[in-house]
C-alpha cells in the first residue's frame, strides 16, 4: 500500500521504518531534512510538501507535537486535504486536545476525506519494536480497514469511540504517567530522608501491588543518572496541559494534574525540558538536596 508519513520525530522515524520493513511504499515529509534523509536512506520517498504526501498516497499518516501542527498540516494551504484524491484516508497518530481532533475531523469529513485518530503510548523503545499501545477514534469500519497498517505498529488496539475519543483516553494515560511519577518521587523522598535506600526500598515492594511500569521504569532511572529523553519531558508537559484543558473544559476537577504540571514547568524552566520525563524525580530531589542513586 502507498502510505504517506508526515512528522518524523523521534517517534515517527521508527514508526515509518517498521512500515518499509512491512513491505508498504512510504512518501515521508518533515520540516528537518535530516529526518527525511533517514527515511530516505532506509527507503522511502521524499516528498516536498504536506499536499504532495497526500496526492502520491492513499493513507496519510500524521504524527506531530501538538494540535496546531496537525491543523497546519491538514488544514492548511500545502495541507493534506488541498492534496487529497479519491479514496484518501487520514490517520492522525499525534497525541492532541481532543477538541481539536473533533476540528480536524469535521473538516475532514466536509473534504470527503475519512479520518481516524489513533494516538499511541510505549515510547520509543514502542515504536522501534513495533508494540506500541494504539487507542484509536472514530467509526468501526474505518478501524477494521486500517487494522493491517496499526498492526504493524502496535500489538494493543483499541476503538475507544468516536473521534475525540482516543485523544481522552490518552490524555487519561498520561495524567496517571504524570501523578505517578511524582508519587514515586515523593514516597521514594520519604523513604530516603528516613534512613532507607531507594534500591532496598525499591527491592521490597517493586513485586508488590506499588510495583508498576512507571515504578520500574522511571525511578531504575532516577537511580541509574539516566535521563536521555525516550519521551521528553517538554512533550508530556504539553500533554498535561491538555489534559487539565480538557478537565477543565467538561467540569471535572484536576488538583493532581494541575500541581504536577506546574512541577514539571519548573523543570521545563530550568532547562530540563529536553530531558525524559522521568527529570520529574528531579523536582523533589532539589527540594530534599539529594540525588537518587543505587546503593
Amino acid at each position: 500500500m502507498k502510505i504517506g508519513f508526515i512528522g518524523l520525530g523521534a517517534m515517527g522515524r521508527p514508526m515509518s521504518k517498521n512500515l518499509l520493513k512491512a513491505g508498504h511504499e512510504v512518501h515521508v515529509y518533515d520540516i528537518v531534512p535530516a529526518a527525511v534523509e533517514e527515511l530516505v536512506n532506509a527507503g522511502a520517498i521524499a516528498e516536498c510538501c504536506n499536499k504532495a504526501v497526500a496526492a502520491a498516497t492513499d493513507v496519510v499518516i500524521t504524527m506531530l507535537p501538538n494540535s496546531p501542527h496537525v491543523k497546519t498540516a491538514v488544514l492548511g494551504e500545502n495541507g493534506v486535504l488541498a492534496g487529497k484524491h479519491e479514496g484518501t484516508i487520514l490517520l492522525e497518530m499525534s497525541s492532541i486536545a481532543p477538541l481539536a481532533t473533533k476540528e480536524i475531523g469535521k473538516a475532514c469529513e466536509a473534504a470527503g476525506v475519512p479520518m481516524l485518530e489513533a494516538p499511541v503510548s510505549g515510547g520509543v523503545g514502542g515504536a522501534a519494536e513495533g508494540k506500541l499501545s494504539i487507542m484509536c477514534g472514530g467509526k468501526q469500519e474505518l478501524f477494521d480497514q486500517l487494522k493491517p497498517i496499526l498492526s504493524v505498529l502496535g500489538t494493543s488496539l483499541v476503538l475507544c469511540g468516536d473521534l475525540g475519543a482516543g485523544n481522552t483516553t490518552k490524555l487519561v494515560n498520561q495524567h496517571i504517567i504524570a501523578v505517578e511519577i511524582a508519587a514515586v518521587a515523593e514516597a521514594f523522598a520519604m523513604g530516603k530522608m528516613a534512613g532507607v535506600e531507594p534500591e532496598v526500598v525499591y527491592n521490597a515492594i517493586h513485586n508488590g501491588y506499588a510495583g508498576s511500569k512507571v515504578l520500574d521504569g522511571k525511578l531504575t532511572a532516577a537511580m541509574d543518572r539516566e535521563f536521555k529523553a525516550g519521551f521528553r519531558l517538554d512533550l508530556h508537559i504539553k500533554d498535561m496541559a491538555n489534559a487539565v484543558e480538557t478537565g477543565y473544559a467538561v467540569g471535572a476537577p484536576m488538583p493532581l494534574g494541575s500541581l504536577v504540571l506546574d512541577m514539571m514547568k519548573y523543570l521545563s524552566a530550568n532547562g530540563l525540558g529536553s530531558e525524559d520525563n522521568a527529570t520529574l524525580m528531579k523536582y523533589y530531589e532539589r527540594m530534599c538536596n539529594f540525588e537518587f542513586h543505587r546503593q
